[in-house]
Order: structure tokens, then C-alpha cells, then sequence
């Protein structure tokens, strides 16, 4: 265990050294090999079918250049103090103890990640198996993934980086042999499939606030931008080992790429030129036309039927190991959230090999108590929390830093960051969400005003207050 501890804790709560730094093509496996999954996927299928291609990708394209800049201005700070997302928190933005809100945040969602992309992985192998769902069947499954997550994540970054790259090639090699597959044997050119309109019926795009271009462009942006916010935070975790902000910033703007634009035009077209071969599927299977519609157009499982139903036994492959090597990198920036929350309250440093293991047990404890509904609806909620945290910190560290007392920030607790996670929330989410209904646009400019002048007052009270004493 000794060796293992040895090789996991790679500077989990202290500066990574130039030794250990890394190129931006290293830091390319990680960024993007985190969100090349069935889940971005399906989100790009989803943000499409709502609003159709061309407003999806445009939306896209958009979420791209801001989620690019805002993780390279994030990843920047971790570059040059070499600390991760929620140990850089203690001295921009939080104060010590103000950093587990960050890492609770933050850790809470990529541990959310681990377990929804473990049902996933579950859901395709019955669908690939052709086994019934059984509680036996469920147990040994998920222990088989959580042992899997967790040696694989047991040997350090470097090993972390290249699975990735391993796992992240053939998956998109197989991608593309699907897209290209699938629009061939479904009979329609590809000018139609990338020119289709939105899918959903009109009540449906009523619901979802979608029935003009305006509405459905708005719609897009929020479902794409709350993993910006997420992957910033990522960007941080993996930036503490870049070689310069230029490698940083690469890798940061790549991983928006493909999380936002080429997952979600591949996503796209796969689902759209499929959607009649999967509803044939699903009826021959003894659905209804109906449900078999439905599950094609609203379920995240689709996805996984469709790596297998074109993909065959090769499909099924590349889906675990996609699957695979963003479950390793999502295990990893959990564990460092947990490290950092312990450090912190309980004061105890058993190794990161252990919040590894734990990290693994929430994701199980997450599914067997059904909590993944509840989850699911919370990712906006969590994306303008994020968002909103990677706000402040980049306002401290090119701002704030500037002038303010490194005493004020180096406490257990820095209030004016404490405040605006919860104002910036309020407003985005509940006070102006009718007014304003990009929801990122709310937080960012609330936490750019709210946090700097937070800080001034701080500032002239205690400029006032030492001049009072004297």
C-alpha cells in the first residue's frame, strides 16, 4: 500500500515542481479524453433535436470560445502556483476553510459523474448481453467498475494521461467510423443531416422555452455551458502541471472543442441519420412505435444502443473503454477535492490512495439510493456554482491580488467569496432568471461586480479600523 500511496499522492496539497510539468499534448489527453463520453454525446443529440443542427452548433461554437477562455484563465492560476482547483481556492477567492465549499461543490458533481456514467456502462451491457436486470447482476457489475476505477487511478497522473490517450484515439477513431457508417446505411445525404430542424414536437419546445430561434439558441447555451464551468475547474487539476500558460491554454480551448462542438455535431448526425434503423430495433424488441420514439429522443441509454446496434461487438468494446478513461480522470479530480476537504476540516492526510477508494464507494452509495434523478436536475444548478467559483478566482488572482492583504485571504474564512457563491446564485437562478435567461451571463457579471467591491469594502474597514486603533 506503501508504494501505491507513494505514487498517488502526486502533490495533492502542495506546488507540483518544474520537474513534473508537462506539454500541452499531455495535458490534450486529459482535457479532452474527459469529455469525449455517451454523456456529451447525448447532450449534443439533445441540444439539436431541440433546437436543430445549425443553432446547436453555432450555440456550440459559442460555449466553446468562453468555456476556452474561462479554463485558460483558470488553468493559468494553477500554472503559476501549481496547486489544484480546491487547494488554490484557500488562497484566492475562499480562505482555507471557505475552500471546502468549493471542493464539496465541485467534488459532488464529478462524483455525480462517476455514477451516472457507471449506469450508463451498466445500461449498455444489458442492452449488449441481452441479460435481465438483476440485483446480483447489479452488484457484481458496479464492484467490477469500481475496483477497475480505482487501480487505474492507484498509479499517478502520468499513467491517468495515458490511458486517456490510449482509449481517447480509438474512441474517436471508432466515432467516426460510426458517423460515416450510419448517414451511409440510412439512405439520406449529409447536406440533410447537417441541415435538419429541431425534432421535438411543438408542445415539447413549449416547455422548454424553445419555439423561436432566439428561445432554442438560449436553450442550448444553458445545457452546454454548466460543464464549461466544471471543466474550468478540471482545467485547474491538470494546468498544475503545465509547462507554461501557453500549454495550458491549448489544452483548455481543445477540450472545450470537443466537448462542445465535435461531440456534439458527431452526436448529432449519428442519432439523427439513426433514429429510424434504433426505432425499428426497439420495436422488434416489443416496444411500441411511441416509446420506441420517446427512448431514442430523451434517454441517454440511446446512445449506448446506438455504439452497439452499428457498432457490434466492436462498439461495445470502445464504448467501456471511452467510458473508461473519463471514469479514471473523473476518479482523479474527485479524490483531490476530497483530499483537500479532510486536510481542512478533520485535519487528516491518510494519502489520496484513500480518497480514491471513497471517492468510488459515494458513486455506488449515489446509485443504491436512486439519488441520479435528483442529479440530474441539479447539474444547472451546480454549472452556475461553478461557474461562479471559477469567476472569483480568476477576479482574485488578475485583480483583487493586487491590492488586498494577503492576510484577509490566508483566513479561515474570505468572506466577500463566501458571499457572492450565494448572491451570484440567487440572482442567476431565482431573482433574474425570467429577465435574463442565460443564466452564466447573471453569474459572471454579478460576481465581477459583487466580489471586487466586496473586497474594497473589506479593504477600507480594516484601513479605517487601524487607523482608529492607532
Amino acid at each position: 500500500m506503501s508504494n501505491i500511496t507513494n505514487n498517488t499522492d502526486d502533490h495533492a496539497l502542495e506546488s507540483v515542481p518544474d520537474s513534473e510539468r508537462q506539454s500541452w499534448i499531455k495535458l490534450t489527453w486529459g482535457t479532452t479524453g474527459i469529455v469525449t463520453t455517451l454523456v456529451q454525446l447525448f447532450v449534443g443529440a439533445l441540444a439539436t433535436f431541440v433546437a436543430g443542427f445549425w443553432i446547436g452548433v453555432i450555440s456550440g461554437v459559442g460555449v466553446a470560445i468562453i468555456g476556452g477562455l474561462l479554463g485558460w484563465a483558470v488553468g493559468n492560476v494553477a500554472y503559476k502556483t501549481g496547486l489544484s482547483s480546491s487547494v488554490l481556492a484557500r488562497y484566492h477567492g475562499f480562505g482555507r476553510k471557505g475552500s471546502t465549499i468549493v471542493a464539496l461543490v465541485f467534488g459532488f458533481m464529478i462524483i455525480g459523474f462517476i455514477a451516472l456514467e457507471n449506469v450508463l456502462l451498466y445500461k449498455g451491457f444489458l442492452f449488449w448481453s441481452n441479460q435481465p436486470d438483476s440485483e446480483s447482476l447489479r452488484f457484481g457489475f458496479y464492484s467490477v467498475l469500481t475496483v477497475s476505477w480505482i487501480l487505474l487511478t492507484a498509479y499517478g497522473f502520468k499513467q491517468v494521461t495515458a490511458f486517456a490517450s490510449i482509449t481517447l484515439l480509438a474512441f474517436i477513431a471508432i466515432l467516426l467510423y460510426l458517423m460515416v457508417e450510419v448517414i451511409q446505411s440510412s439512405g439520406q445525404s449529409w447536406v440533410d443531416v447537417f441541415n435538419f430542424g429541431a425534432q421535438l414536437p411543438p408542445e415539447a419546445l413549449a416547455a422548454l422555452g424553445a419555439e423561436s430561434d432566439v428561445g432554442k439558441y438560449v436553450f442550448c447555451f444553458n445545457v452546454m455551458i454548466g460543464a464549461a464551468g466544471a471543466l474550468a475547474l478540471i482545467d485547474a487539476d491538470l494546468g498544475r502541471y503545465s509547462k507554461s500558460t501557453r500549454d495550458i491554454g491549448i489544452a483548455a480551448g481543445l477540450g472545450n472543442l470537443f466537448m462542445n462542438v465535435i461531440m456534439l455535431v458527431i452526436g448529432a448526425s449519428v442519432m439523427y441519420a439513426g433514429t429510424t434503423h434504433l426505432v425499428d430495433y426497439y420495436v422488434a424488441q416489443g416496444m411500441s412505435p411511441e416509446e420506441a420514439q420517446n427512448n431514442v429522443l430523451n434517454s441517454p441509454h440511446s446512445v449506448a444502443a446506438a455504439f452497439i446496434v452499428f457498432g457490434g461487438t466492436v462498439g461495445a468494446i470502445l464504448l467501456f473503454l471511452a467510458q473508461g478513461k473519463a471514469q479514471v480522470l473523473n476518479t482523479y479530480s474527485s479524490s483531490l477535492s476530497l483530499t483537500n476537504i479532510f486536510d481542512v476540516i478533520f485535519d487528516w492526510r491518510p494519502g489520496r490512495v484513500v480518497f480514491v477508494v471513497f471517492a468510488n464507494i459515494l458513486a455506488c452509495l449515489m446509485i443504491y439510493i436512486s439519488i441520479l434523478d435528483w442529479f440530474s436536475s441539479f447539474i444547472t444548478t451546480l454549472g452556475v456554482l461553478t461557474t461562479c467559483i471559477s469567476t472569483i478566482i480568476i477576479s482574485d488572482f488578475y485583480l483583487v491580488s493586487r491590492w488586498r492583504s494577503e492576510k484577509v485571504v490566508r483566513s479561515d474564512y474570505h468572506w466577500p467569496g463566501v458571499i457572492t457563491v450565494f448572491v451570484s446564485y440567487v440572482v442567476s437562478r431565482h431573482v433574474l432568471q425570467d429577465f435574463i435567461q442565460i443564466e452564466f451571463v447573471t453569474s459572471v457579471v454579478v460576481t465581477f461586480i459583487l466580489y471586487p467591491s466586496l473586497c474594497w469594502l473589506m479593504k477600507g474597514r480594516r484601513e479605517i479600523n487601524l487607523v482608529s486603533a492607532k
